[in-house]
């Protein structure tokens, strides 16, 4: 089965189901991934029109190497369902579903997508959003070691602040209990994690601080609720060039037969250990994959 972890997901832009402007625009963005959103964009009396809407996008194509998700409404709400054997059909990368609190909801998930015949190859994304995720979460992450699907979660910080009545601070240290709870655990089970939206479009500084912020918790990515919010994410989230060319050379100093069963070594004066090298490999990996990424999306 591929790796659904080894590609870039910097940028993951939501687009509103509704509009069918935006579905179309989409196609230009230079976004890693787009959220065809069914649910938070989406007013009840429209529901069933942006489902149509954005099943038809998705099986028309033209949207590229960027990776497709659906967001569908929560299963438990009369339209979750629906959505689920809709979007399976539509043949997105991903069903993204909402409000995930205990593993049970990605055993229904799954089963869901399953019986609306959903190949092994269409992934289970996860919003991670409420209390009770964060004191369930490393029994949501343990799913991994049953899921064939399971591969990313999606932090809803909107969802969070409501549900703790706390602040959006710049720092957000009202929230970061829950932001480290589920990085832990998306680490410890081999998961992609994406950090949360920022809602102020026009505080160009405080999304670029934030996304910094996201990047240094070790975050693979961010979601984004405006196109212009894209540049400086995909920036943000891709290693500079100085850094993959030092990389790039500690990478072949420990491939070096000299060098092989070495634990440390000196690369350009300073001291690497085995586990830089890992490092390396992995800032190499992405590095790469973003520049054909790019080149494909234009």
């Amino acid at each position: 089965m591929a790796d659904f972890t080894a590609r870039p997901r910097r940028s993951v832009l939501y687009m509103p189901g509704s509009n069918a402007r935006a579905l179309e625009k989409a196609k230009e963005i230079p976004a890693d991934a787009l959220i065809l959103d069914l649910e938070d964009a989406v007013a009840p009396d429209a529901k069933e029109e942006a489902r149509q809407q954005v099943c038809d996008a998705v099986k028309a194509g033209g949207y590229g190497k960027r990776e497709i998700a659906i967001r569908v409404n929560a299963l438990d709400t009369a339209w979750g369902k629906d959505d689920i054997a809709a979007a399976v059909a539509a043949g997105p990368d991903a069903i993204l579903v909402p409000k995930i609190n205990t593993p049970d909801d990605v055993t229904l998930a799954e089963s869901q997508m399953a019986a609306a015949g959903a190949p092994e190859t269409m992934q289970l994304w996860c919003m991670i959003e409420t209390p009770l995720a964060m004191l369930n979460i490393k029994e949501i992450a343990a799913k991994t070691e049953t899921s064939l699907r399971m591969n990313v979660w999606v932090m809803g910080t909107n969802d969070i602040a409501k549900e703790l009545r706390c602040q959006h601070t710049p720092e957000r240290m009202p929230m970061m209990t829950s932001l480290g709870l589920a990085m832990l655990a998306a680490r410890a089970y081999g998961l992609v994690i994406l950090d949360g939206v920022y809602n102020d479009i026009k505080d160009e500084d405080g999304f670029f601080a934030m996304c910094e912020q996201g990047r240094d918790l070790g975050m693979d990515g961010k979601t984004l609720i405006h196109p212009s919010q894209v540049g400086p994410c995909n920036k943000v989230f891709s290693p500079d060039e100085e850094t993959v060319a030092f990389s790039r050379k500690v990478i072949e100093a420990f491939d070096q037969p000299e060098n092989q069963g070495k634990g440390v070594l000196k690369v350009d004066g300073k001291m690497v250990e085995i586990l830089h090298a890992e490092i390396a490999r992995r800032v190499v990996n992405v590095a790469d994959q973003i520049a054909e990424l790019e080149k494909a999306n234009g």
